[in-house]
């Protein structure tokens, strides 16, 4: 048979001319690896799949080039930061006056406005100075079993008022004077808080606190007025319970006691030096009086130094400008604390701020001059009251000494 040869089918001829511009291959390369005769397949350079160029930048086995490099693809602009810092201060200022609003409504909402300083009768004249009548009373209100014995109250009924001082914020200076709860005092004529009926006075005279006991805050504001001839402005009382807890919320109150001293009755028991009183500590402190010689004054007396030192620990930035400190000590203070329906935060804030400047020096602390006793209760000295009355309404510095 005549043998018959086939034709091979023609190859593929490269056409003329370099390469196409990208693919960036070496001609010499690209015969080693040509299966058919001088055409490059591309498996070498990784052209079959994507980018010619076998990398995804614009230069051959490079690093990939930035986004703005890329071929398709406008500049993109720097970040414009003097824009960015702006409105992230927007955005943080506004959350401040959000919370700052929140939590300015959050505590109003909480202050209990109870007393009504409008029932008091016959009031003296005003003067420049913003006066308090600030109350600790003894009142177990919202308070267990277990509560009144570990804070050693007992378990007395309605309430008294367990100590008293008027409180002047004048820019001659601050004042803070203590009223003896067993000052002699008489009981003028007052329009019942409940009632609304009016009373005749009768020249009683007994225990300051009494007037608590007889009508409430009302008729005691009306005493403290007709006794003394000073106007109270505002009016606020807290009770055990509301104490020790805003002690504790602020994690304790450091205090330097000069003497040790023990009180069954209260639960003290203190040695001479500095110390942070938690609250049942700080209650025992304020309440001690029978460890003393002159109980109610050097009472009297330890209650001034611990307020102070309380209002200079609270009103500090890092318990206001700390939410994890300044939400749980109002939360404590002001579920418990009673004031004047016409008391605002700013009031109160303006109170503390003074009991602060008086712990600081700027002020004056002392007890209501007494002149002596009358059936075992305190006689004011009138004459020193007096004076100390005027320094006050005239806005000067307050000079009086107590004995």
């Amino acid at each position: 048979m005549r043998h018959v040869q086939r034709q091979q089918p023609p190859r593929p001829q490269r056409p003329a001319g370099p390469p196409p511009s990208g693919y960036g291959v070496p001609q010499q390369q690209g015969r080693e690896h040509d299966t058919f005769a001088g055409y490059d397949s591309g498996y070498n350079t990784g052209q079959v799949y994507g980018n010619p160029s076998g990398g995804q930048g614009g230069r051959p086995g490079g690093p990939p080039a930035p986004p703005s490099a890329r071929p398709g693809r406008p500049p993109q602009p720097a970040p414009d930061w003097r824009k960015r810092i702006k409105v992230g201060s927007i955005v943080l200022a506004s959350v401040l006056v959000v919370t700052t609003v929140g939590t300015y409504f959050w505590a109003d909402s909480k202050v209990r406005r109870e007393v009504d300083l409008s029932k008091v009768i016959e009031r003296p004249k005003d003067d420049d100075c913003t006066t308090y009548l600030i109350v600790g009373s003894d009142s177990r209100e919202g308070m267990s079993a277990e509560e009144k014995k570990k804070l050693h109250t007992g378990s007395a009924e309605g309430k008294r008022t367990d100590s008293m001082m008027v409180l002047a914020a004048c820019s001659g200076g601050n004042s803070m004077i203590s009223l003896p709860r067993d000052s002699d005092v008489e009981i003028p004529s007052f329009v019942g808080s409940e009632t609304g009926k009016k009373y005749a006075a009768k020249g009683l005279r007994t225990k300051l606190n009494a007037a608590y006991a007889m009508d409430g805050p009302e008729l005691l504001v009306r005493t403290v007025e007709f006794n003394t001839g000073l106007r109270i402005d505002h009016y606020a009382e807290i009770g055990f319970a509301g104490f020790a807890n805003i002690v504790d919320a602020l994690g304790g109150v450091e205090m330097n006691i000069e003497k040790g001293f023990k009180d069954k009755k209260s639960g003290a028991d203190f040695k001479a030096g500095k110390q942070t009183l938690n609250g049942e500590q700080a209650l025992a402190f304020v309440r001690t009086r029978y460890a003393f010689a002159e109980s109610d004054l050097a009472r009297t007396k330890n209650q001034q130094k611990f307020l102070s030192a309380l209002a200079s620990q609270a009103a500090t930035p890092g318990t206001i400008l700390n939410p994890f400190q300044l939400y749980p000590t109002l939360g404590a203070g002001l579920d418990t604390l009673i004031v004047d329906k016409d008391m605002g935060l700013f009031d109160l804030g303006e109170m503390f701020f003074a009991m602060k400047g008086i712990s600081g020096g700027e002020g004056t602390s002392i007890n209501m001059p007494i002149s002596g006793s009358r059936g075992g209760n305190l006689v004011w000295d009138k004459a020193k009251v007096q004076q100390l009355v005027k320094q006050i309404q005239n806005d000067e510095k307050v000079t009086v000494g107590a004995n």
